[in-house]
């Protein structure tokens, strides 16, 4: 049973973008590590700011450090590369961080747990009981994915823009719940199954690394028969289990 607090970063990069995979990463790992040291950055706010500021701040060492690296393997950026690469990089954010209920140490009849979430774009968070839906964030419906969704940029320091654009959601787990974290493609396949806990006992086949080879050969059928559109996967799996 979960008696500590739990954070997560799922991001998807702009694949219009130049390394916008690389900047999805380290925008996820500092996602989860903010989310853990300050969990009040998921009310919004100062804290948020704070947040979005240390992350953008990563950017330039890091670019700093591939591009010699690049430079020192005899690949320097090419010139097309350094406008592509001045203009940054671009993806959706979703942080989440779980925490018990305070009686959750005690010998309360049931443990139960608090989820906060903070999302920037259409990375999306569902929460499941019974394998049924019980909550969404930040989509609601398949109708509001679209081709331009807010993006946090490598370059934007205007941190105060972020936390305005930023959404913020929290909620409730108790015993038998699980929380789905996925990207845009797949949480769009989710919202649009015609049978919802179908879907859900399809995602469940899934229980983790040793599980992946046959997760891509799932997205691959789905992709074959147009259920899912063709773009990067990324999903965690949070379940929440009693004494």
């Amino acid at each position: 049973m979960l008696l500590e607090p739990l954070t997560a970063g799922v991001c998807d990069g702009a694949t219009e973008s130049a390394l916008a995979k690389d900047w999805a990463r380290l925008l996820s790992h500092a996602a989860a590590a903010h989310a853990m040291d300050r969990p009040d950055l998921l009310a919004g706010g100062t804290p948020f700011e704070e947040f979005a500021s240390s992350a953008v701040a990563q950017w330039e060492p890091w670019l700093a450090q591939y591009t010699q690296a690049r430079d020192e393997g005899g690949r320097p950026l090419k010139w097309y590369e350094h406008s592509k690469v001045a203009e940054g990089a671009y993806a959706t954010l979703l942080m989440v961080r779980v925490d018990p209920d305070s009686d959750s140490h005690s010998e309360a009849p049931e443990p139960s747990w608090r989820w906060r979430a903070a999302a920037l774009g259409d990375s999306c968070l569902f929460h499941v009981r019974d394998n049924r839906l019980v909550q969404a964030f930040p989509v609601l419906t398949v109708e509001e994915f679209g081709t331009t969704p807010d993006l946090f940029s490598s370059r934007n320091h205007d941190a105060a823009l972020l936390a305005r654009r930023a959404r913020f959601s929290d909620g409730r787990c108790r015993p038998g719940d699980r929380l789905l974290l996925m990207t845009d493609a797949l949480a769009a396949w989710f919202l649009s199954a015609s049978d919802q806990e179908d879907a859900v006992r399809q995602l469940l086949e899934f229980a983790g690394p040793d599980d992946l080879d046959e997760f891509r050969i799932w997205l691959s059928g789905l992709r074959e028969c147009r259920e899912l559109r063709n773009d990067d996967v990324a999903f965690v799996r949070i379940d929440f289990e009693g004494r």
